[in-house]
């Protein structure tokens, strides 16, 4: 009797724990839709492996266990970054942004952007060539830590933007379609202080197909 009674114990602390670690792995590392190799020498093996392995994971931990208890337990990133504000937010936000940027890269990618959001370029700034320099310059400029992000308001209309550290056009109501990041991080053991040579050379790994669906 006693030992089923311990065994009894031991399945429900055992069953508490798993609820509780499922809740605190509510997110997850987003998969690389290539290997870790497959963007050289425009983003390097090491690059990628501390960047997504190492930066994005810390940011995914830190969500994980700050929301329990909070009104954002439950709550999508989007909701999450367009709500929130603190250590909540820097670390909601930095996983929607290297969600989008991990997964608009492609090995096969470089070129232009074809269809709807072809023209709304050549719209909104003259032409693809025209963009990729205000773009290039918006991010050199950005002053320490950040992104540039092309986005859209709700019209379609087009916009360039620059974010402080965490920050996303999804908090001022737009959508994010393409994002360079300008944190050290994303570029220094490759480019060590060239943040506008690394921005120059992003362009060969776009993939337009997946930045054409968000728009």
């Amino acid at each position: 009797m006693i030992t089923l009674f311990l065994s009894l114990i031991l399945f429900v602390t055992n069953n508490q724990t798993a609820e509780k670690n499922e809740n605190v792995t509510k997110f997850e590392l987003v998969k690389l839709p290539y290997s870790t190799d497959a963007l050289e020498p425009v983003i390097s093996k090491q690059t990628i492996e501390f960047h997504h392995g190492k930066h994005l994971q810390t940011y995914v931990n830190n969500l994980n266990n700050l929301i329990q208890g909070t009104k954002f337990e439950n709550a999508n990133l989007e909701t999450i970054v367009k709500e929130s504000d603190g250590a909540i937010f820097n670390n909601a936000g930095q996983i929607l942004n290297h969600n989008l940027y991990f997964t608009q890269f492609s090995p096969n990618g470089g070129g232009k952007p074809s269809g709807k959001l072809a023209a709304a370029i050549d719209a909104a700034y003259g032409s693809f060539e025209n963009f990729q320099k205000e773009f290039e310059t918006a991010g050199a400029g950005l002053f320490g830590s950040g992104w540039v992000w092309l986005a859209k308001d709700k019209d379609g209309k087009l916009s360039i933007t620059k974010e402080a550290n965490a920050g996303n056009p999804l908090a001022k109501g737009l959508t994010p379609l393409l994002g360079f990041d300008v944190w050290e991080h994303a570029y220094y053991l490759d480019y060590q202080n060239r943040r506008a040579d690394h921005l120059k050379e992003l362009w060969k790994i776009v993939d337009w197909k997946v930045v054409e669906k968000r728009y």
